[in-house]
């Protein structure tokens, strides 16, 4: 097995605005400690992929400063490693690309260099674990054209989920986009397996035929013609396609079987700082939560998540919350269902309440 990686680091950004207005999709804090990249970059890795490249857009810089040389992922090396890939199409006068496929045309410089036989696309929407050697395998075993890997959930509406239906082999025969269903359905994660030289071929009749959906264009319309098949993967898996859903999942972190599963064999890999100890006041008080390095406590802090750097003043209680890096709360505060993003500093004895299905957000900087 032989595969390269693709990751978009911003195709989802406009689902989540108020975490990806100056960042990407990708670089968006997860978890305490983590990048929503790190997931997709650590899947590669620990199956086997050694050459990942990174497809940027804009609002990058937060991206760049987080991977660095990739050598966080074991992927700092003379021959292949992490690749940064341009935001531009097959001709620059085209500008920034709009769709997945405009992306794909616009590395089919980086794809002719690879030697790999597969591609693995990969989004960064998607939190999970997986062993995606396992799907390569599936896909061999198949000798499928392209595998999506789907995962059953129940959700309150799938208009922003692609939906498949399979036959009795697992051969996709029906693909629905922005559907009304709800429930509980099968969904593409947008991950992929696709042979490389054969999506090479599927960019250059695309750029041919003038086309710019990878999923409408080729898939949907030539579902008769290739072997199209889904991987169901029944693991753990969260996908990040609102701030109520961010919310929603960094809470489930909570849950000890989930953070086991995602975080228990240690192999989600992300930029380690070297930060002191967290320091917890004498009459703190810590339940539920977790708390990184660098951190300083003199409240109550209850079912929340501490980034680096976090400071609760005397008195102040935080229940139910995600504090991101260098946030500051001055004395006596009370916070239920906030998430603040970086660099945030609220005073002293401020009230500020949220809930679950829609949490209270202070953006990067703010001062209240």
């Amino acid at each position: 097995m032989s595969a390269v990686g693709v990751i978009f680091s911003n195709i989802h950004d406009r689902n989540v605005p108020e975490l990806s207005r100056l960042r990407t999709m990708g670089s968006i804090p997860y978890g305490g400690r983590y990048r929503l990249i790190d997931f997709a970059l650590s899947n590669l890795v620990n199956s086997g992929v050694t050459t990942v490249g990174i497809i940027t857009k804009n609002n990058y810089q937060s991206l760049l400063d987080h991977l660095g040389s990739g050598k966080d992922w074991d992927l700092a090396r003379k021959s292949g490693g992490l690749v940064l890939l341009p935001p531009f199409g097959v001709d620059n006068n085209e500008g920034l690309y709009k769709t997945r496929l405009e992306a794909l045309k616009g590395i089919t410089g980086f794809l002719n260099r690879r030697t790999e036989d597969y591609v693995i696309l990969c989004d960064c929407d998607g939190v999970y674990r997986m062993d995606l050697s396992k799907v390569i395998d599936f896909h061999e075993d198949k000798k499928a054209d392209i595998t999506f890997i789907c995962h059953t959930e129940e959700i309150e509406n799938a208009s922003e989920y692609t939906t498949v239906t399979t036959d009795e082999t697992g051969r996709i025969t029906e693909i629905q986009i922005k559907s009304n269903l709800r429930g509980e359905h099968r969904y593409f994660s947008n991950i992929m397996i696709i042979g490389r030289q054969f999506l090479l071929k599927l960019i250059q009749d695309a750029i041919a035929r003038n086309q710019s959906s990878f999923r409408e264009d080729i898939v949907m319309k030539n579902l008769d013609t290739y072997r199209v098949y889904a991987y169901d993967f029944n693991g753990y898996f969260a996908t990040i396609d609102s701030l109520r859903s961010y919310f929603k999942h960094n809470m489930e972190l909570l849950s000890k079987p989930i953070r086991d599963e995602l975080f228990g064999m240690r192999d989600i890999y992300t930029k380690v700082r070297d930060s002191a100890p967290t320091v917890y006041g004498e009459h703190c008080e810590v339940r539920n939560s977790l708390v990184s390095d660098g951190c300083e406590v003199e409240g109550i802090v209850e079912n929340s998540i501490l980034f680096r750097g976090v400071k609760i003043g005397k008195g102040t209680i935080v229940r139910n919350s995600i504090l991101m890096q260098d946030t500051i709360i001055g004395e006596n505060a009370d916070l239920n269902c906030v998430i603040s993003d970086k660099n945030v500093i609220i005073g002293s004895r401020r009230i500020l309440c949220g809930c679950d299905l829609q949490p209270y957000f202070l953006s990067k900087g703010t001062i209240i």
